[in-house]
């Protein structure tokens, strides 16, 4: 059951890697009609407004669903709002305007870099030898598809918000992992709807016009599907797999954007892009392939998240609990000991 549910994980990291990959490129040929913080918020107010629409089809979402949140999630997704939804959005479309979308969209690749970071050195998740080995090949792309040949504070603006953008994203997908157990599409919801109202208001007091119809519906489409979906599908992961290693999927994000950029923007395929793409490559396979198992422990803990009854779900049922699976509940995991590969889950956050 858990070999299953981690596969799961890793394909759902995917999938919300290919819809986010779009975002870059699509994003570039949007700035030229809206300024980069009014998008912003247009990205997220389409997420949110087409999940909470999307959410009234509850049955198709039931498999998905997780219980809602309460006030003990307020700092976590607070935190992961203003990160992730208000900083983030805005330095990196400040960074879009600045480079080509075919570098910017490899240089995303730093967000795993910095997630895995943080989740290893603030968190304490564990991450061996073969992520940090990724993480180096990637940060070494990163340096060889940002280098221009000279340091000159024109070409570093570029590189240097979508790093920002990167570190603040990977703040907000830690903080964000602390309420993974949660309703998957409320928390994008949430997301959506209180960052993109932020970065609209925020915009319109600096200036910003409001674009064409067309253009607003475009925002809107594509902010619901590279941000919300996205998003939902991440979350989903973030339970199976862990921090670092659903960054680690996540940073084949790039990758699409790349390839879109050249193909529908037509930018140059330069050799210092192919020569970071296969760097970052690389790292990024390191990541795919690491493979964790030994001797753990459970200690005794109880909580509410959708699950079924697998090896690591042996409670007993009351009269108010819902029948059928998944479903989620109040529950009590009791102490136990046992050997098997695994990612530091909800459930597999022990001492290494």
């Amino acid at each position: 059951m858990t070999e299953r549910h981690d596969r799961a994980g890793a394909w759902l990291a995917l999938f919300a890697a290919v819809l986010f990959g779009v975002s870059a490129p699509a994003a570039k040929a949007l700035l030229g009609t809206v300024s980069p913080h009014l998008l912003a918020g247009l990205l997220y107010a389409g997420s949110g407004i087409g999940l909470a629409v999307v959410s009234g089809l509850r049955p198709q979402l039931r498999r998905y669903s997780g219980p809602r949140l309460t006030a003990r999630d307020a700092p976590w997704l607070g935190g992961a709002i203003l990160f992730g939804g208000v900083l983030g959005p805005v330095l990196l479309l400040v960074g879009l305007s600045h480079s080509p979308a075919s570098n910017a969209s490899l240089l995303l690749n730093l967000e795993g870099v910095f997630t895995a970071s943080i989740a290893w050195i603030v968190f304490r998740e564990n991450v061996d030898r073969r992520i940090v080995l990724g993480m180096l090949a990637i940060v070494a792309g990163s340096a060889v598809v940002s280098w221009q040949g000279r340091l000159a504070w024109s070409g570093l603006v570029g590189p240097l918000g979508i790093a920002a953008a990167c570190a603040c994203w990977a703040i907000d997908n830690n903080l964000t992992q602390k309420v993974s157990g949660g309703n998957p599409v409320q928390i994008a919801m949430l997301k959506g709807i209180v960052a993109g109202s932020v970065n609209i208001l925020l915009a319109l007091a600096q200036g910003a016009t409001w674009p064409s119809v067309v253009s607003i519906s475009e925002a809107l489409l594509l902010g619901f599907v590279s941000y919300g979906v996205s998003l939902v599908l991440f979350v989903i992961a973030l339970r199976h797999l862990g921090t670092a290693r659903t960054g680690a999927y996540f940073s084949t994000a790039p990758f699409v954007g790349a390839l879109l950029s050249v193909i529908a923007l037509h930018e140059t395929m330069t050799r210092g892009l192919v020569a970071g793409a296969l760097l970052m490559g690389v790292g990024v396979w390191l990541h795919l392939t690491e493979r964790h198992e030994h001797e753990h422990a459970h200690e005794a803990m109880e909580h509410e998240h959708q699950h079924v009854h697998d090896e690591h779900h042996q409670h007993e049922h009351g009269p108010g609990d819902p029948p059928g699976e998944p479903h989620s509940h109040w529950h009590r995991h009791e102490p136990m000991v046992h050997t098997h590969p695994h990612y530091p889950d909800i459930h597999h956050r022990h001492s290494h």
